[in-house]
C-alpha cells in the first residue's frame, strides 16, 4: 500500500516476481557462451593435435593396439555400431585415422578463433568420440567422456547456422543449467569419492604425498611438495569445501551462484598449476564458466571494450527450432541422469564411468585414493652380452620422471597418453608370471612395447623423447621397478632407489616374449 493511503501500490511487484528476482533478473549468455566455446575449441585443438602424433604409434596397424584389430574382435564378439559407435566401422586405414585427427585439428581451429556453429561442433563430437571408442587402454579416462559430455551440450549452446563470435540470438538457458548441472556432478562426485575411499583426505594428509605420487608433475611439485603440512592440511580443506560445499550453490542465487563458480575457477588453477593433468582441469572450466553471467563478465573486460560488448547484447529470445530442441535435451538428460545420481548417493560410488554407449551424462571422480611412494618403471637395453659387466642404457619418456637430474615437464593441455599407462604399470608390483597371462592394470600392451623397442620400431620409438640405441636396437631389454621421491637440495629433482625387477632380460626371438605376443594373437615382429 502507498503511505497514507488505501490505494494499493501499482508499482509493487507480484510474489512470483519477487521470486525470480531471488534468482537474479534475467541475464544474458552471449558473452558466457564465446568464452565456453573458445575455450572448447583449445581443448579439442590439443586433444587432437596430440592424437595426431600419437595415433599410429598406439592405434595404427603397426600400433601397440591396433584399433582395426580392437574392431574386428568387437564384430566377432556380436558388437556392433550401437554398443561402439565409431565412423571406424566404415573404414579403419591408418590413412582414414590420421586424415580424421587432421579434420579435428581444422575444425578445432575454427571453434577457437570464433567460427562456431551447431554443425561444425557435431562433427567435432563425431570425431572424437569415434577415437575414444576405439582408443582402448590409451582412452580410458574420466577426461574423455567428460569432453564427449561437454561438447554434446555445444552443439546445442552454439548458434545452429551462424558461427560469428558473438552470434544474434542468445544461447537457451536449459543448455546453461545443463551445464551447471554437468559441473554439479564433476565436483561432489570428485568430492565424495574422497571422503568415501581414502581415510586420507578425511585426516588432510592426502596432500603430504599428492604432489609427489600425482601421475606427472610439474618443476612446482617439488616447491609444493615441501611446504609444511599446515599447508598441505589447508589445502585438503579447501578441496572438500570447492568440491563438497559449492557445488550446492549452483543452482542457488545469484550472488551464491557466483561465488562457487570463483572458488571453483580458483581450484582449477590451482590445480593447472600444481601438475600435469592433460586437459582435465581446462576442460572443468568450460561448465564453470556457465556459473557466471555476461553482466559480470563484462565487467572484466577492458573499459574500451564494454561499450563495444554493450552494443552487440540484446536480450533477444532464442528461436522456436533452438527451444524445441533445448527442451528436448533437457528430458533426455533428466532421464540419463538416474543412474549418475544414484550413484553419487551410493556408498560403492564409481569413480569416472558411462551408462549408455554415447556417455552423454556421465559420473566423475578424481583421485578416489593418494599413493604415498611412487614408483617408475624405467626401460633398459644393452648390447652386450648379459652378466656383471653389462652396460644397461635407459630410454627416456617425454614427460614421465626417468633420469633424477632431469627436471619435471610442462605439458599444459597436451597428453603424452604413453607416459601415463607407464606411471599405471608402475603401480602393480612385478607380476609372478609374466610370461603366462599377466593382465593387470591393463598392462598386455607392454609386450608390444618391448617387441617394438628390440627391432628399433621407428614409429613406436617416435613416442620417446631419447633412444640410447638409434637405428641399431640393443640385444637384451629389461625393465626395472624404481622408488622416486623429490631430491631436499642440490641439482638433482629426484632421488630413486632400485626396487626390484620388474620383468628381467629378453632378446629378440626370446620364446616367452613370442607366447606372449602369439596369445594375444599377434606375431612378432
Amino acid at each position: 500500500m502507498a503511505a497514507g493511503t488505501d490505494v494499493p501500490d501499482l508499482q509493487a511487484p507480484p510474489p512470483w516476481r519477487r521470486l525470480v528476482d531471488w534468482f537474479g533478473p534475467p541475464r544474458d549468455y552471449r558473452l558466457v557462451r564465446f568464452v565456453m566455446l573458445r575455450l572448447l575449441g583449445l581443448v579439442y585443438l590439443f586433444a587432437f593435435l596430440s592424437l595426431l602424433y600419437q595415433v599410429l604409434p598406439l592405434l595404427g596397424s603397426d600400433g601397440l593396439t591396433p584399433a582395426a584389430r580392437y574392431l574386428d574382435a568387437a564384430h566377432r564378439s556380436g558388437v556392433g555400431f550401437w554398443k561402439l559407435p565409431t565412423i571406424f566401422w566404415l573404414d579403419c586405414s591408418d590413412a582414414t585415422l590420421v586424415w580424421s585427427a587432421r579434420l579435428g585439428v581444422v575444425l578445432s581451429l575454427l571453434v577457437l578463433f570464433g567460427l562456431a556453429d551447431a554443425p561444425i561442433l557435431l562433427v567435432l563430437w563425431i570425431l572424437y568420440g569415434s577415437f575414444v571408442h576405439v582408443g582402448q587402454v590409451w582412452y580410458a579416462y574420466g577426461w574423455e567422456i567428460e569432453l564427449l559430455e561437454v561438447g554434446f551440450l555445444a552443439i546445442f549452446l552454439a548458434p545452429p547456422l551462424d558461427p560469428r563470435p558473438l552470434g544474434a540470438r542468445p544461447p537457451p538457458l536449459v543448455v546453461i543449467v545443463l551445464y551447471r548441472w554437468l559441473v554439479f556432478r564433476i565436483m561432489l562426485g570428485a568430492g565424495l569419492i574422497k571422503w568415501r575411499h581414502d581415510d586420507c583426505w578425511r585426516s588432510l594428509t592426502c596432500l603430504d604425498h599428492h604432489f609427489e605420487t600425482q601421475p606427472v608433475p610439474n618443476p612446482i611439485s617439488p616447491l609444493l611438495h615441501h611446504l609444511p603440512h599446515w599447508v598441505h592440511a589447508g589445502g585438503v580443506a579447501y578441496n572438500h569445501v570447492v568440491e563438497l560445499l559449492l557445488p550446492l550453490l549452483v543452482f542457488g542465487p545469484r550472488r551464491l551462484r557466483l561465488i562457487a563458480g570463483a572458488g571453483m575457477l580458483l581450484f582449477q588453477l590451482i590445480l593447472i598449476s600444481s601438475g600435469n593433468l592433460s586437459f582435465l582441469s581446462w576442460l572443468t572450466i568450460i561448465p564453470i564458466i556457465a556459473c557466471f553471467d555476461d553482466d559480470l563478465l563484462c565487467k572484466l573486460v577492458p573499459r574500451k571494450l564494454r561499450g563495444w560488448l554493450a552494443a552487440r547484447r540484446r536480450l533477444a529470445r532464442p528461436s522456436r527450432g533452438q527451444r524445441i530442441a533445448a527442451g528436448v535435451l533437457a528430458a533426455v538428460i533428466a532421464l540419463l541422469s538416474l543412474d549418475p545420481i544414484a550413484n553419487l548417493a551410493s556408498s560403492h560410488q564409481h569413480m569416472n564411468a558411462s551408462y549408455e554407449p554415447f556417455a552423454l551424462c556421465n559420473s566423475y571422480g578424481a583421485f578416489g585414493s593418494v599413493g604415498k611412494q611412487r614408483y617408475e618403471l624405467v626401460f633398459e637395453g644393452t648390447r652386450d652380452e648379459l652378466g656383471p659387466d653389462a652396460r644397461w642404457r635407459e630410454y627416456e619418456f617425454p614427460c614421465k620422471p626417468g633420469d633424477p637430474n632431469r627436471r619435471p615437464c610442462i605439458l599444459g593441455p597436451w597428453h603424452w597418453r604413453l607416459d601415463w599407462q607407464v606411471w599405471f604399470a608402475a603401480m602393480a608390483p612385478p607380476p609372478r608370471t609374466p610370461w603366462v597371462a599377466y593382465t593387470a592394470w591393463n598392462n598386455l600392451w607392454i609386450y608390444r612395447f618391448i617387441d617394438a623397442l628390440l627391432i628399433a620400431d621407428p614409429g613406436i620409438r617416435s613416442l620417446l623423447a631419447h633412444d640410447p640405441f638409434g637405428d641399431t636396437p640393443p640385444r637384451y631389454l629389461r625393465i626395472v621397478r624404481y622408488h622416486y621421491r623429490f631430491a631436499d637440495s642440490g641439482g638433482a629433482w629426484w632421488v630413486r632407489e632400485p626396487a626390484g625387477m620388474w620383468l628381467g632380460p629378453v632378446a629378440r626371438g626370446d620364446p616367452r616374449l613370442r607366447a606372449a605376443l602369439e596369445r594375444q594373437g599377434f606375431e612378432p615382429r
